[in-house]
């Protein structure tokens, strides 16, 4: 086993840049579908504030804060 130990410690620089660059390939994916889920999240928010608003203007109840004071 000791003959295979100095071409394995030539071959390790190459083995830990391959293994950072597959890390670097999955953080990528990664930050790609948390930004797209967020992008869904925010679209689907924008989605229930329209709707909610819809529902405030059908009920008559929109401008509740701005009554006049007594």
């Amino acid at each position: 086993m000791a003959a295979a130990s100095p071409s394995g410690a030539g071959d390790l620089p190459r083995l830990a840049e391959d293994l950072l660059g597959q890390l670097q390939d999955n953080f990528q994916a990664l930050a790609e579908r948390i930004t797209l889920r967020m992008e869904e999240m925010g679209e689907r928010i924008d989605g229930l504030q329209k709707h909610v608003a819809d529902l405030v203007a059908e009920a008559g109840i929109e401008k509740t804060q701005e009554e006049p004071r007594h």
